[in-house]
């Protein structure tokens, strides 16, 4: 099993010096954020993209996915405005153009919360509709999309593995999967061991963090009250073959290179213990 770092960590650095930095931590492979220093909207030009994708084959790296900043701000795949929404749609595709020159496979999406005053039916309603759309343009660039469950604090349209499922047969789109993040099933109360087999091959990326069972918090493994190991050892049931991406917190980004490092040994313990 390879594991992988999101670049968010280190966002006081820029993309580039974040990339060295993973490497160096023994990391297989990063997740790309798209926020703000590092890859947001255009802000790379075509040379600085493929500048970095040769910097990231260089270092012996792989990008499993491309996550756009998306919970809270700048997207609303669900909004009742449609300049908003249809912005939102257009912000992803964005997103999916660059992680494909970065040769990231996957792109996560966020399903969004509905406003005030709108219904669960409508909000659903739009976002489907905006996943179809950005799952056609997926296609096009041979890129799959991974629907991320959140907790009730970023999302109150797809909180469990079911409803992220029964979302999908919806919009019916092949390349649409999930990334499970087990910090969010932590909060939902929703066993994530349980839930990786039960998602098959709709399981299309993992996120691995810990917290205290109140907020996600993305706390290094082992240091919330989460038990990564009956997690991780669910996968030997499926045949997920994908990376475990770790992502971590704000508060880490004060010393990102020490977090990155604990992280990695962290998640290495935890395989070599699901093996046992």
């Amino acid at each position: 099993m390879k594991l992988s770092l999101s670049s968010f960590v280190f966002l006081n650095y820029p993309l580039h010096q974040a990339v060295v930095r993973i490497a160096k931590a023994g990391y297989d492979g990063v997740d790309i954020w798209g926020g703000r220093p590092h890859a947001y909207r255009t802000d790379m030009s075509a040379g600085q993209i493929r500048e970095l994708a040769g910097t990231i084959r260089d270092l012996g790296l792989s990008v499993p996915s491309f996550i756009p900043a998306q919970f809270r701000y700048p997207t609303c795949l669900c909004s009742p405005n449609d300049k908003i929404r249809k912005e939102s749609v257009g912000y992803i595709k964005e997103g999916l153009e660059t992680a494909a020159e970065l040769g990231a496979p996957i792109v996560s999406v966020c399903p969004g919360h509905s406003v005030f005053g709108q219904d669960r039916e409508d909000a659903s309603g739009r976002l489907s509709e905006s996943l179809g759309n950005i799952c056609e343009a997926a296609e096009r660039l041979n890129l799959r999309v991974a629907l991320e469950p959140a907790d009730k604090y970023e999302t109150d349209l797809v909180n469990t593995w079911s409803e992220a499922v029964e979302l999908i047969e919806e919009v019916g789109a092949t390349n649409l999967g999930v990334v499970l993040d087990n910090g969010h099933s932590h909060v939902v109360g929703e066993a994530a061991d349980r839930v990786i087999p039960e998602l098959g091959n709709r399981l299309f990326h993992v996120h691995v963090d810990d917290n205290n069972g109140l907020r996600d918090q993305h706390l290094i493994p082992g240091e919330g009250s989460f038990d990564c190991t009956p997690f991780v050892a669910a996968r030997r049931k499926t045949s997920y073959e994908g990376f475990l991406t770790a992502e971590l917190a704000w508060d880490y980004t004060l010393d990102p290179e020490k977090a990155a490092l604990n992280a990695r040994q962290r998640m290495k313990e935890m395989l070599e213990e699901s093996h046992k």
